[in-house]
C-alpha cells in the first residue's frame, strides 16, 4: 500500500495478512517520540526539586527506565492479540467498564499533544525573536502551523506513515542534537555543577516520580497501538527490550546533560520554566538558530503524532461511532484550541504542565499498574471475540478493577501536593499522616507510587483466579 494512503484499521484486531516486521522496528517510533529537546529542560525541572546533579542523574535513570519497562510490558499485549491498548484493557475492566479508563487515557493523549505542539510553537517564536526582523506573533503563527500540519498528517493518515516518519525524525534529530551538545559544551561549569548539595530523600523521590509521570508513564496506555502489527511469533523479550531501549536511551542522556547546563547557570534554569525549549537558544550562535528551531519542532512532533494517533484510537475504542481518522481530526481541533491558550494566554508553562501531569498521573498510574499486572498474569492470547462482546469471557463491567482504580486514585491524590491552580488545591488531604502540606514529603508526590502499588497488587489479588479460569478453556 502506498505510504500516504489512509489507514483504515481502527479498534479491530489486525488480520494475519497485515502483520509483519520485527521487534526492532519498535525502536524508531519510541525513540522519535522521546528524542525531544524538552528532555534537556527536564534537567532543570529535576534540579528544581532541590537535589544535586548526581541525584538528578540517578533519578533520570530510575524514573525513565522504570516507567518504560511498564510500556514494554504493555507492548506485549499488542503482540499477543494485535488490538489497540484500550481494546485489550477490556480484559481487565470489562467491555463496557473499560470506557472509564479509556476516556481518561483519551484526556491524557489530548493533553500531551497540546503541550508538545505548544512547546514547538513557543520555541519558534523565541528563535526568530533572537534572529530579529520577524514579528514574534508572526513567528509563533508560522511555528504553530508547521507543528500542527505535520502532527495532523501523521496522526490522521496512520500507522504506516508514522513508522516511516518516526525513523526519519529519529536519525535527523539525534544528529542535530549532537551538534547542539557540541556547541554548548563550553557553557558547562563543573565547579558550579558539583557544588550543588544533595537534597533530601523526599526531594529525590519527587524527582523520580516526576520522571515517571513526565517521561514514560503516559505512554503505557498506547503501547500496544504500535506493536499490534507484529506477528505473534516475535519474541516477547525482544518486544520489551527494543521498546525500553528506543524510548529510554536519548531522554536519559538529554536529561543528564540538561541538568548539567542548568546547574551551570541559574539564569538559564529560571528561563526554562517560562519557555522550556526556547530558553535553550540563548546558548547558541546565531547561525544555528534556524536548524535548532527545526530540530525542536520535529522532536516535539514525534511525540505529538503518536498522541494524536492513539487519541483517535482511544475515542473509537470507547464506543464513539466514527472512523479512526475522523476521531483524529476531532482531536486535532481540540488540540488547536488548547495550544492557542497555552501559547497566547497562559502566563507560565511549567506550573500548568506539572499540575496536569500530577492530576492525571495518579489515575493513569493505577490504570497502568492494573493493565501491566493483567498482561503479566496471562499466558495466552486474549479471546478476540470476548474483547468485543459484553456477554463474553471478560464480561460487561469488572467492578473489582474499577474499585481498585477508584481507591488508588483517592489515596494517590491524597498524597500529592498540587498548588499550580486554585481548583487543584484540594489535593493532598492525606498528607497530615506524613508531616502535613508543608512537611518533608509534601512535594514528593509520593501518591503516584502508592497508586502504582495499589493498582498492581490489587489486581493480582482480585483477578488472579478469574484469569486462570478464563485461560483454562
Amino acid at each position: 500500500m502506498p505510504i500516504f494512503e489512509l489507514e483504515h484499521n481502527g479498534p479491530n484486531v489486525i488480520s494475519e495478512s497485515e502483520r509483519g516486521g520485527r521487534a526492532r522496528s519498535l525502536f524508531w517510533p519510541w525513540c522519535a517520540a522521546n528524542v525531544s529537546l524538552l528532555a534537556l529542560s527536564y534537567g532543570a525541572f529535576f534540579l528544581g526539586f532541590g537535589i544535586s546533579f548526581r541525584q538528578a542523574t540517578i533519578a533520570a535513570l530510575i524514573g525513565t527506565i522504570g516507567s518504560f519497562l511498564l510500556v514494554g510490558v504493555s507492548s506485549l499485549a499488542g503482540k499477543r492479540s494485535n488490538a489497540p491498548t484500550i481494546v485489550l484493557s477490556r480484559a481487565a475492566f470489562g467491555v463496557r467498564g473499560s470506557v472509564i479508563p479509556g476516556a481518561l487515557s483519551y484526556l491524557v493523549f489530548l493533553g500531551w499533544e497540546t503541550v508538545l505542539v505548544s512547546l514547538a510553537t513557543l520555541a519558534t517564536g523565541t528563535v526568530f525573536s533572537r534572529i530579529g526582523g520577524v514579528d514574534r506573533d508572526v513567528a509563533l503563527g508560522a511555528g504553530f502551523l508547521l507543528a500542527v500540519c505535520l502532527t495532523v498528517i501523521g496522526g490522521v493518515l496512520g500507522f504506516k506513515i508514522i513508522m516511516r516518519l518516526q525513523k526519519l525524525l529519529t536519525i535527523t534529530i539525534v544528529t542535530m542534537t549532537l551538534v547542539y551538545i557540541a556547541l554548548t559544551l563550553k557553557n558547562l561549569q563543573w565547579s558550579s555543577i558539583t557544588s550543588i548539595p544533595d537534597g533530601s530523600l523526599q526531594s529525590f523521590t519527587g524527582a523520580v516520580i516526576f520522571a515517571i509521570t513526565g517521561i514514560g508513564l503516559g505512554w503505557v496506555n498506547c503501547a500496544a497501538d504500535y506493536s499490534r502489527y507484529l506477528p505473534r511469533s516475535v519474541s516477547g523479550k525482544s518486544v520489551v527490550g527494543w521498546t525500553v531501549l528506543g524510548a529510554s536511551i536519548v531522554p536519559i542522556i538529554l536529561v543528564i546533560y540538561g541538568a548539567a547546563l542548568s546547574g551551570s547557570s541559574k539564569e538559564l534554569s529560571d528561563a526554562i520554566s517560562l519557555d522550556p525549549i526556547g530558553a535553550l537558544t540563548t546558548l547558541l550562535p546565531t547561525w544555528f538558530l534556524i536548524p535548532f528551531a527545526l530540530v525542536a519542532i520535529f522532536g516535539l512532533i514525534g511525540g505529538a503524532i503518536l498522541d494524536l494517533y492513539s487519541s483517535g484510537l482511544a475515542l473509537v475504542s470507547i464506543g464513539v461511532p466514527i472512523k479512526r481518522h475522523q476521531a483524529a481530526i476531532i482531536d486535532a481541533l481540540i488540540m488547536l484550541a488548547g495550544s492557542i491558550y497555552i501559547v497566547w494566554f497562559a502566563d507560565n508553562f511549567f506550573y500548568p504542565f506539572q499540575g496536569f501531569l500530577i492530576t492525571l498521573g495518579v489515575p493513569i498510574a493505577v490504570w497502568s499498574a492494573i493493565f501491566v499486572a493483567d498482561v503479566i498474569m496471562r499466558n495466552k492470547a486474549y479471546d478476540e471475540i470476548s474483547l468485543y462482546n459484553a456477554s463474553g469471557a471478560y464480561g460487561s463491567t469488572n467492578m473489582g478493577s474499577l474499585i481498585i482504580m477508584l481507591v488508588g486514585t483517592i489515596i494517590g491524590w491524597g498524597f500529592v501536593t498540587n498548588s499550580f491552580a486554585p481548583w487543584l488545591s484540594w489535593q493532598g488531604y492525606f498528607l497530615a499522616f506524613i508531616g502535613g502540606r508543608e512537611g518533608p514529603w509534601a512535594f514528593s508526590n509520593i501518591g503516584v507510587i502508592f497508586a502504582l502499588i495499589i493498582g498492581f497488587f490489587g489486581h493480582i489479588l482480585l483477578a488472579r483466579k478469574a484469569i486462570a479460569q478464563q485461560e483454562s478453556f
